[in-house]
């Protein structure tokens, strides 16, 4: 005979199916819940590295101002276009805009900025709020720079005073500056040695001759000619070398044939990936700090 189900037995039963059920949730629940700790402790310990923390926290504790001040002082900036307040271009400034450049330094604890148009290298300290600019009245060098003075006393009085930066980040940076007479100054950047290399630079000063010739390894290519020079403390000049042919560039120099100068660089090392042509001029980095003497 089969046995009977009562009734009676059905309530316990039901009893023992959801209990059941239960312990079946609660055990995947528990397995999900470690299953994705688990992950979230994988993404924060690849992610989340010493090096990137510090980064980060860094970049918080700067204000939007440090942050911007920092990305110009990682750039040389020169002048791209040049508009008057009808948006007219300023052919005063555009017609030499390649050797009109303009860099952002920290000097004795000061903001400062350096511009040229070629001739004198002015400086002045400065202050950004926002995104405006306040420049202090200029300081530098005041030889005669001919053809060049309006264009340089033109540039100080733009550059005096205040005036709104508007900066775009990438590749290829450009600042845009609204001086207070409503002249668009719009800059393009490029990296500084500095900051494509990543160390320091060493300081020398070379005279350049006005006259090139032709490099010993290639009679096609005309080569400057450079000689070493050295000053004493009180900035009198006590040496100097011989002439030697320059086979390889100075970032930021346009070679003068009418007059010879004395220049100040920076001269970085080259890693070895960066060297991409052979001898000794290709294992370094120069880029012009200023010229500091014409001599016709």
């Amino acid at each position: 005979m089969k046995p009977i189900l009562t009734l009676a037995l059905l309530p316990s039963l039901l009893m023992v199916s959801v209990a059941l059920s239960a312990c079946q949730n609660s055990s995947s629940s528990t397995e999900n819940e470690v299953e994705a700790a688990d992950t979230a402790s994988e993404t924060t310990d690849t992610t989340l590295t010493p090096n990137v923390i510090a980064d980060e926290a860094m970049k918080a504790e700067q204000t939007a101002e440090q942050q911007m001040i920092n990305s110009l002082a990682r750039h040389r900036w020169t002048l791209d276009t040049a508009t008057d307040s009808t948006s007219q271009p300023l052919s005063l400034l555009t017609t030499i805009k390649d050797q009109i450049t303009l860099n952002f330094n920290k000097y004795q604890g000061q903001n400062t900025i350096s511009y040229s148009v070629g001739c004198n290298t002015m400086s002045a300290t400065y202050n950004l709020q926002g995104h405006t600019l306040t420049a202090e009245e200029s300081m530098g060098t005041r030889m005669s720079c001919g053809d060049l003075n309006t264009a340089e006393n033109r540039l100080n009085k733009l550059i005096y005073g205040d005036s709104q930066l508007s900066l775009v980040k990438g590749e290829k940076p450009m600042l845009t500056q609204v001086t207070g007479d409503s002249t668009t100054l719009v800059w393009k950047g490029r990296l500084t040695a500095k900051a494509k290399y990543n160390t320091k630079g060493e300081t020398m000063f070379w005279a350049v001759s006005s006259e090139t010739k032709p490099c010993a390894d290639n009679g096609a290519k005309m080569c400057l000619q450079v000689k070493p020079v050295t000053y004493d403390d009180q900035g009198i000049k006590t040496s100097e070398g011989e002439w030697a042919l320059f086979t390889g560039t100075i970032d930021g120099y346009q070679h003068d044939s009418t007059q010879e100068e004395v220049l100040r660089l920076q001269r970085y090392n080259l890693d070895t990936d960066d060297i991409s042509e052979e001898g000794s001029d290709a294992e370094y980095a120069y880029v012009l700090d200023t010229v500091i003497e014409n001599n016709t």
